[in-house]
This record gives structure tokens, sequence and C-alpha cells, in this order.
């Protein structure tokens, strides 16, 4: 096991490792024990109960933080015709349709969203191995599938985040920086738990929110009581 620094050591000792904090008081340490010079991201991994081995217990989707994620996205658009130039004019960073399809298969990967609209996605399709795995295939789930590009765009730009249960039923999502208040983090988190709850599949039982822990870049981990009301 890598050896950690000493400020990663000071910040452990802030914190009680016992404790199941409120979301408040473990966004305040987050900000407390962030150990890096650099603005660093806050972080939430949310495990839920459910089983990612069937299809109808999948949990996917997207949702805009009130706050933003303090990152500048960018957004790139699989388009033609009139409706690239609707993407160009709403702020897209990159559009283009074949010749941004052989880009990628080159292997260049420099955006952080990809939008397509729906009858670009029989040549996207041949993407999927490549944006697939990254969470950068367009999905009609998340709102990255739409003809309604200026909108998208604007989501995008303005914060949206595209959140998705790994393999071990495990949702990563950003929801700000550590300069940000706690009042402004604490809006994006309960936003971000409250469209996991809403997400919820019918076919889950027992608890949903199994755990929440909460941390920045380079921070310890501090877990959050799942049961916390958020309001």
């Amino acid at each position: 096991m890598p050896k950690r620094g000493k400020k990663y050591r000071a910040a452990l000792e802030k914190i009680n490792h016992g404790t199941l904090y409120e979301p408040g008081e473990a966004l305040s340490l987050v900000k407390e024990t962030a150990p890096a010079k650099f603005d660093e991201t806050v972080e939430v991994s949310v495990r839920l109960g459910i089983d990612t081995r069937h299809a109808d217990q999948q949990v996917r989707g997207a949702v805009v933080l009130p706050n933003g994620t303090g990152k500048t996205r960018r957004v790139l658009v699989f388009a033609k015709g009139d409706k690239a130039q609707e993407a160009l004019d709403a702020g897209a960073d990159y559009v283009g349709a074949e010749e941004l399809i052989a880009k990628i298969q080159e292997g260049w990967l420099d955006f952080d969203v990809a939008v397509a609209t729906p009858d670009m996605m029989g040549q996207v399709g041949r993407l999927g191995k490549l944006l697939g795995p990254r969470g950068l295939m367009p999905n009609p789930k998340t709102g990255t599938v739409t003809f309604d590009l200026a909108r998208a765009i604007k989501e995008f730009k303005a914060g949206k985040i595209e959140y998705r249960a790994d393999k071990t039923g495990i949702v990563h999502a950003p929801i700000g920086k550590v300069s940000f208040p706690v009042e402004k983090l604490m809006e994006n988190y309960t936003t971000l738990v409250e469209a996991l709850i809403k997400a919820r599949p019918a076919a889950a039982r027992g608890q949903y929110l199994k755990s929440i822990t909460v941390s920045s870049t380079m921070g310890p981990g501090i877990k959050v009581n799942p049961m916390a009301r958020l309001s």
C-alpha cells in the first residue's frame, strides 16, 4: 500500500471514521481536509442497492446541478446541415459528422460530452467501443441524443452531469469544487441524491441508498448518513 503524504495523514486525523456525518457536516469536512494546492473537485460516491446483472436494475441518467461543477465542459456534437449550424450557434466546441467520427476512430478524445442528433446515431454507433467505456457515448436516457441541440448544449455548459451505476452498483459524480461555499455544494449534493432516488428501478429491493461517501480529488473519503434528510 503506498505511503500517504503528511497533508493526507493530517486530514485523516480530523475525521472520525466510525461516524456517519450529516451531509452539511461532511461537505464542510471535505473543504477543511482537501490537501492539494489546486482547487480540487468534490466528488460523491453512492452505493445503491441494485443488482446490475439485471437489465431492469440499471441506473443511468443526467441531472442539472443548480450551481454547476466549476468546470467548463467541452461539448462535441454530431450533426449535419442546419443542425450543425444550430450547434455552433449554441456554443458547441466541436461540430461535425463523418470527419469527426473518423478523427475519434484515430484516437482523438479531447472533449467531455458528446451529443448527437437521432439521424446520426447509425454512424455514431460505430464508436461504441471507444466512447462507451469512457461514458461518452450519446444516449437518449441522458439527453445526449436529441434534435433540441441548443437546449442540450446550454444545459451541459451550465452544469448538467451524467451519472451511471458501475458494475458494483456505485455511482460516482462531481458536485463542484472545494472553493464552493458549503451551501452551494449542499444544493448540488441534494439535487444529485434526489435524482438518484427518482431513478430507483422498480425491481430494486431493500435499502436503496446503501452508503454515501464524499471526498475531494486528493482527500480522504468521508462517510455520509444515507438516511439523512436532504432539506
